[in-house]
């Protein structure tokens, strides 16, 4: 039916569901109580014509040959009132197209003045109807219709007679590709509906991944940093008790552990970095390297930027992450933070005069550890940094991390 060609989908989801219904005829638009525009326009032909050929036979007939016309125009009527209601509300109203086009042949035939109104006949049957049924009742309204014209002719027109019959070839072949269209439309409407899905869902699993690796992250920058670190500091304060270095030892631990608590805080309330919001970003730098190596120092380069919330709070867990190695791993005399600015990045260098290591040679992430530097690369490039490690045995260590200053949340 051509009203159907016209997508008018009420959602994606009703679409779908249309297209696995079965339905007899094609779900577009869907059903919703209420005729389409074009629907509404073919039911107000008929009205018109039918009034117009009424009014048309009347004047030109005796008031005896009236009455069955008018009767027949009348049934005919109602049973078009009926079969389109029943069309809107997507019913099945076979018998009921069979009584119109029945008692609509006998009318045409009668009175070839009616036969304007084949045009929104043969349109509601189609769009009534699917299959053979549309067919054969389409064809019968094109049979009479001729038969009607050709009678008004007196017999002797054959272009009254074909004329009609190419008519209804033409519009059969216009309305099954104007159908056939509609159909894959719907169905690649239902398609894409199916691809977004499936899209949206594969969208929420990354979101969830990365989410899981980012609560990973965080959770050892803060809590297994701290405590691995403080760990260290107490067995070593254990094997010297009670001296004075050991003393001192108990205090960084335990100093170690209290900032290690507020970090844990924070990452229940929302993952921030207590304490460090407000301190401008050097001296937060310098701070976080401090609690796991007291005699850290720090050297800024560049005339200083504005940074993001995300950038400030990387180079922080950076940071955080590269003392915490240097405490529990390195055994250096001296570690230096240098901060550097540049017009289009920040730069971040860790560097410790430590045991240094093979990077290549580093064991994989397992229970027992070796997520650090994983972890510090993957939270610089999903910033748009770079992150970079170089070492060797006896030549100590330097973590370099690099962030564009555009980056936004």
């Amino acid at each position: 039916m051509p009203a159907r060609a016209t997508p008018q989908y009420t959602g994606p989801a009703q679409a779908v569901a249309a297209q696995g219904a079965g339905s007899r005829r094609p779900a577009l638009p869907l059903a919703t109580g209420r005729p389409g525009s074009f629907e509404a326009a073919v039911h107000l032909g008929f009205a018109v014509l039918l009034v117009a050929s009424v009014v048309r036979y009347v004047m030109r007939h005796s008031p005896a040959d009236n009455l069955l016309v008018l009767g027949l125009a009348i049934a005919a009527c109602l049973l078009y009132a009926v079969a389109a209601l029943l069309s809107v509300r997507d019913r099945r109203g076979t018998p009921w197209m069979v009584a119109l086009v029945a008692i609509w042949a006998v009318l045409v035939v009668a009175a070839p003045s009616f036969a304007w109104c084949s045009f929104a006949l043969f349109f509601l049957c189609r769009s009534a109807l699917r299959g053979a049924a549309s067919y054969v009742l389409a064809g019968a309204i094109t049979v009479a219709t001729a038969a009607g014209l050709f009678r008004l002719g007196s017999g002797t027109d054959l272009a009254m007679l074909l004329g009609p019959l190419a008519v209804g070839v033409m519009l059969t072949l216009i309305y099954d590709r104007i159908q056939h269209d509609a159909e894959e439309q719907r169905r690649l409407h239902a398609d894409l509906v199916r691809a977004q899905e499936e899209l949206a869902t594969s969208e929420r699993r990354a979101g969830t991944i990365a989410e899981r690796e980012r609560v990973s992250r965080e959770i050892h920058d803060t809590v297994t940093q701290g405590l691995a670190s403080s760990l260290l500091l107490l067995e070593a304060a254990g094997r010297g008790w009670p001296g004075e270095p050991a003393r001192l030892g108990l205090l960084q631990a335990t100093s170690l552990l209290r900032a290690n608590l507020a970090e844990t805080r924070g990452l229940v309330h929302e993952l921030a970095s207590p304490g460090l919001e407000s301190v401008p970003l050097p001296e937060a730098l310098l701070a976080t390297a401090r609690q796991y190596v007291p005699g850290a120092t720090l050297l800024v380069t560049g005339e200083p930027l504005a940074v993001s919330p995300e950038v400030r709070h990387a180079l922080l867990r950076v940071a955080q992450s590269a003392a915490s190695n240097i405490l529990l791993h390195a055994a250096a005399p001296a570690t230096t933070v240098t901060l550097g600015f540049v017009p289009d990045a920040v730069t971040l260098d860790i560097y410790d005069d430590g045991a240094g290591f093979d990077p290549a040679a580093a064991a994989p992430p397992s229970h027992a550890g070796g997520y650090g530097l994983r972890a510090m690369r993957q939270r610089v490039e999903q910033l748009g940094g770079t992150f970079s490690v170089q070492s060797a045995p006896g030549e100590g260590t330097i973590v370099a991390a690099q962030f564009p200053l555009d980056v936004g949340p």
